[in-house]
């Protein structure tokens, strides 16, 4: 068992709060309920204080910051606000800036508010801090739109903050390194060769291995999504850096290199821009480095490597499976491309993870919660 904080601020969104009350109530944990006052013109104190079977606090107690886990749900524009700017008006900011815990926060809000530019920035500040954000989702909203905004379902939080709980100290004492995102080979001063990477996928194995209390460092290829907090980032743009800066870091205790690293690079970039006129443009293309290949070679006993395979279909999966003998992992990570509602730039996915044991297929879930699976297949191989 144990004590969780449970932050309710204000929007419709705060009825689904209740149902996240009753998860954690029903599992065992110590809820104490902490509602803004904006929360309460939505859905009364006592609903709370009835499931939770505790009373709201109208003031900061210190028992309050000695609780396990914090979590805000729904925290809207205004909160993220806030905290982002270190605010304290409430009680439950003022928690929250008290807290030195783990914080899950699930968003709920307008589409373009979500969307807007302070918003951005406001999560990318929260990121950095270590706070945890679950959601949002895209769906219908109370109003009637459609867009990402809508606060994820209580059953998705609950499992976050299980997964938080029971996985707490894991991986302490492990070093952790993760590659993340898609390389780009100039092919002159201003174009390059991609790929559609995002980089969420090693961004929530990066956080989930912190959250699990290891020491991560994340080689970062061209992220579109914000880096978490709390690790060490180190920026890796082609696939000729993220060697460099990979094998430099060869010696930690699991190395998962889940970056889109190009397979082949112009062979004669060109340092000036290439002008546009009507002759065909022919490019050589030579092949890059295999790191995974390097890694599995150069692996020590007891080291954990995992790898990745974008492919396509039960070929792409053959594939997968003569890759972790080919390149001496202990795991391999497949991710069918060939679905456009999962994968590349995909706020889900749904992968086959390859071992020597077997397979075992994650259905489709929130990339958070497949690095979540995915980390728990790594701890059992640490722990063998």
């Amino acid at each position: 068992m144990a004590r969780v904080l449970l932050g309710i601020t204000g929007g419709i969104a705060a009825y689904k709060a209740a149902e996240l009350a009753r998860l954690l109530v029903k599992a065992g944990h110590e809820v104490t309920p902490i509602l803004t006052p904006e929360a309460e013109t939505f859905i009364a104190a006592k609903t709370f204080e009835a499931l939770a079977r505790r009373e709201a606090p109208r003031e900061l107690y210190p028992h309050l910051v000695h609780a396990d886990l914090l979590a805000v749900a729904p925290l809207s524009a205004n909160t993220l606000a806030k905290l982002a700017h270190g605010l304290a008006d409430n009680v439950l900011t003022q928690t929250v800036l008290a807290f030195d815990g783990p914080v899950l926060a699930a968003p709920a809000m307008n589409p373009r508010m979500w969307a807007h530019r302070a918003t951005r920035e406001n999560v990318a500040k929260l990121r950095e801090r270590g706070i945890v954000l679950v959601g949002p989702d895209e769906g219908e909203l109370a109003e009637g739109e459609w867009g990402v905004g809508r606060m994820s379902e209580p059953e998705e939080i609950f499992a976050r903050v299980e997964a938080v709980l029971a996985r707490r100290d894991q991986l302490a004492g492990r070093r952790v390194l993760v590659s993340a995102g898609g390389t780009r080979e100039p092919l002159d001063a201003v174009r390059f060769l991609g790929n559609r990477s995002s980089g969420r996928m090693g961004v929530a194995l990066a956080e989930e291995a912190r959250l699990r209390g290891a020491e991560v460092t994340l080689v970062a290829a061209n992220l579109s999504v914000p880096p978490p907090g709390r690790v060490e980032l180190v920026p890796a743009p082609t696939a000729a850096e993220l060697e460099r800066e990979v094998l430099a870091r060869a010696d930690a205790d699991v190395v998962v290199m889940a970056a889109a690293v190009a397979d082949y690079r112009p062979a004669e970039p060109s340092a000036e821009k290439r002008p546009k006129h009507a002759e065909p443009w022919v490019v050589t293309l030579e092949p890059t480095s295999d790191v995974l290949a390097q890694l599995g070679a150069k692996r020590w006993h007891g080291q954990v490597l995992v790898g990745f395979a974008a492919d396509r279909g039960e070929t792409g999966l053959a594939r997968a499976r003569e890759k972790l003998a080919a390149k001496k992992s202990d795991l391999i990570v497949f991710n069918d491309v060939s679905r456009e509602d999962i994968g590349f730039d995909a706020s889900e996915n749904e992968v086959v993870l390859v071992t020597a044991t077997g397979e075992r297929r994650i259905p489709k879930a929130p990339k958070e919660r497949i690095a979540t699976e995915i980390l728990d297949e790594v701890v059992k191989l640490v722990t063998k």
